[in-house]
This record gives C-alpha cells, sequence and structure tokens, in this order.
C-alpha cells in the first residue's frame, strides 16, 4: 500500500498513528507530497480529485481518501478494535467527528493567514473559527470520563486535533479552563505512535 502525507498534516497524522499501532509499518509506503487549496503543488490529484491528503492506494482496490474512511479502512484491516462493534461505536464516532471538526477549523485559521492577502483577512470570521475549537474543547472537557475508556480511534484523532493546535495556534492556550483535558493529553502525548508523529 502506499500513502500519499504530509508529516505536518493533522488528518495525515491520525493514519499514521492508527499505522504505528496497528503494526502496519512494514505493509506501507509514505510518499511526502504537499500543497494548498490554490497551488496544488504534488498532491496526488489523479488519486483524489478533491486534492486533500491522506489518500491510500490499496492493493488490488481503488483509492481511497479522507482520514475516517482510511482509518476504518486499516483498523479492519489489521482487527485493532479501535472502531468498537455495537454502540460504543456511536461514541467513538462523534469524538472522532468532534476531533475532525476542532482541525478543520484549526485549518481555516491558518490558511486565511498564510493565504489569503493581508488586505483580505477578516478577522472576525477567525474568532468565529476558534469559537467552534471552544465550544468543542469545553464540551470534551465536560465529558471527559468518556476519554478513560481503551484506546479507540476517537481517542487518537482528539490527540492529533490537541498536537495541532499545539503546533499551529499555541498562542491560543486551549489548556486554560480544561484541566482534564488537559492532563488526559499529557498522557497519551507520551505514546510512543504520537511521539514518532508528531510535526515539527
Amino acid at each position: 500500500m502506499r500513502l500519499y502525507h504530509s508529516p505536518t498534516t493533522p488528518f495525515g497524522r491520525k493514519v499514521m498513528v492508527l499505522i504505528h499501532e496497528a503494526g502496519l509499518l512494514d505493509r506501507i509506503e509514505v510518499v511526502h507530497v504537499g500543497g494548498t487549496p490554490i497551488d496544488p503543488g504534488n498532491l496526488p490529484l489523479d488519486r483524489n480529485p478533491l486534492g486533500k491528503i491522506p489518500a491510500l492506494d490499496r492493493v488490488g482496490g481503488a483509492t481511497i481518501y479522507d482520514s475516517p474512511v482510511i482509518c476504518r479502512y486499516l483498523d479492519a484491516l489489521a482487527e485493532t478494535g479501535f472502531y468498537p462493534e455495537g454502540e460504543a461505536l456511536w461514541d467513538v464516532l462523534t469524538l472522532e467527528a468532534t476531533a475532525d471538526g476542532i482541525l478543520d477549523a484549526a485549518l481555516l485559521m491558518v490558511y486565511e493567514t498564510r493565504i489569503r492577502p493581508e488586505e483580505l483577512r477578516f478577522a472576525p470570521w477567525v474568532e468565529g473559527q476558534w469559537l467552534k475549537i471552544a465550544r468543542a474543547l469545553d464540551a470534551t472537557e465536560a465529558n471527559a470520563a468518556a476519554l478513560s475508556a481503551p484506546l479507540n480511534m476517537g481517542q487518537i484523532a482528539l490527540a492529533c486535533a490537541l498536537g495541532y493546535l499545539d503546533f499551529r495556534h499555541d498562542g491560543r492556550n486551549w489548556r486554560d479552563g480544561r484541566p482534564n483535558l488537559a492532563a488526559w493529553e499529557k498522557g497519551i502525548a507520551q505514546r510512543p505512535s504520537l511521539l514518532a508523529t508528531r510535526p515539527g
């Protein structure tokens, strides 16, 4: 298999953490690519017409893309159980969606300051994205007891989202007023899979 990925993409990091946790490193070739919505660079447009990464070439199958799709595929392939069966699945998928929503908003903030010309930037829009993130973090803090469940894909996605906030938005201090979430992140960030995939 071949994974198209960038070391700084948080969605790709989700997939890489799962690859580490599932013991699939020797079965996947990682191809580093990069680009933006206005300059696709060497993004694999022939694999994903949306011009997004990660994308995964399967052996004997069509390329799949979007990190939740890739993670579900690899989880099923390796039988890691990071997507549990039964009623617990819905909590995991909701947590993963929350984490992905945090990442969507955080990426839009980055694009606003890195891609849009300064005279066209709209600060209230950026702050609106941060408010989405803050609400999601507050909701997760309020339900922090759910993070004590066995490791699952929702937790992996959340750990990657919090790591991305540190990487790109450290001045926002997401830990302020969220002691339970901060303590949880401090612990999970020490997993070898997360240490090996830290952006930088």
